[in-house]
């Protein structure tokens, strides 16, 4: 049966392939934006999400003019999904990607929690491994990345990130209710699979991303498997496709491309180096936009 879910930032590159996504499994979405998604039947609502009176509001109003029709006032809400954010560094100063990031996040799921509304997945990202933004060429800690890592970005918005994990969990805590946080990996829509041979042929533009990605479908289907699995109160998962950007097998290509980082836990052949395999066990995650069917060979 359908949900009734709030998006943030449906607009942007991931939310503007995972609310479609999202619509097509029978859930009822409303887009929290600061420009419009133009998809059927999806209302967006200009929010400023710094603003937690905006926020509180906008998860408390009608989806569209079909509300008015039951008289009963709005419907409740299901589950909020937050992706809104300054989406990377070096588009606002610092401070204000900081300070975006955290206190949109604070907002909506105080108001999530406020209004009774009992799951909430917050977008979380693979930059809190403190590579991707990092000043340098810095080595990751050990392969392959699991959840349990300890997270360490130097840089505004991974930093941004790891808070939001931390007011995530303290919710969680609070409300007792649940709370998933994805770490997503780098994005990629179908347009992007062009750019496939030049990531293959030059393996160090690919450290930053650990040789990870998410294709911006699958990830829909991960934001309605989290929202499908209830009871696993505060949970982060790491949303990425299941294989490496790479042509050689995982162990050996780390071994050369990555010789400063121990790998300590067990690797697939062509495991990605940011493991999937919480969201495949816990949440029956099965890819279906492997980057090898779109980039010949």
């Amino acid at each position: 049966m359908g949900k009734r879910i709030v998006f943030t930032g449906g607009s942007g590159k991931a939310g503007r392939h995972v609310v479609p996504y999202l619509v097509d499994q029978g859930h009822e979405v409303l887009n929290l934006d600061l420009v419009p998604l133009d998809h059927p039947g999806v209302t967006t609502l200009t929010t400023d999400l710094r603003d937690s009176g905006e926020v509180f509001n906008a998860l408390s109003m009608h989806f569209d003019f079909e509300g008015l029709e039951s008289g009963r006032g709005p419907a409740p809400v299901d589950a909020v999904v937050h992706f809104a954010a300054v989406p990377r560094i070096l588009l606002r100063p610092d401070n204000a990607t900081f300070q975006a990031n955290v206190t949109s996040t604070y907002n909506v799921i105080e108001a999530a929690m406020k209004l009774g509304i009992r799951k909430v997945i917050i977008a979380s990202s693979e930059t809190t491994y403190g590579v991707c933004f990092a000043e340098g060429d810095k080595d990751y800690h050990s392969f392959p990345l699991t959840e349990d890592y300890d997270v360490d970005p130097m840089d505004s918005y991974g930093l941004s990130k790891v808070v939001n994990e931390k007011t995530a969990r303290a919710f969680a805590m609070r409300f007792g209710v649940d709370i998933y946080a994805l770490r997503i990996g780098n994005v990629i829509s179908p347009e992007d699979y062009s750019q496939f041979p030049g990531f293959l042929a030059d393996p160090p533009s690919r450290k930053r991303n650990a040789w990870s990605y998410i294709d911006a479908r699958d990830l829909g289907q991960i934001v309605h498997r989290c929202i499908e699995k209830s009871g696993l109160g505060f949970q982060v998962f790491n949303a990425v496709n299941d294989t490496i950007t790479a042509r050689e097998p995982t162990r050996e290509f780390l071994e050369r491309w990555a010789p400063g980082t121990p790998i300590l836990g067990e690797l697939g052949t062509d495991e990605a180096p940011i493991s999937n395999r919480k969201i495949r066990e816990v949440l029956g995650f099965a890819e279906e936009h492997n980057w090898r069917n779109y980039v010949k060979a």
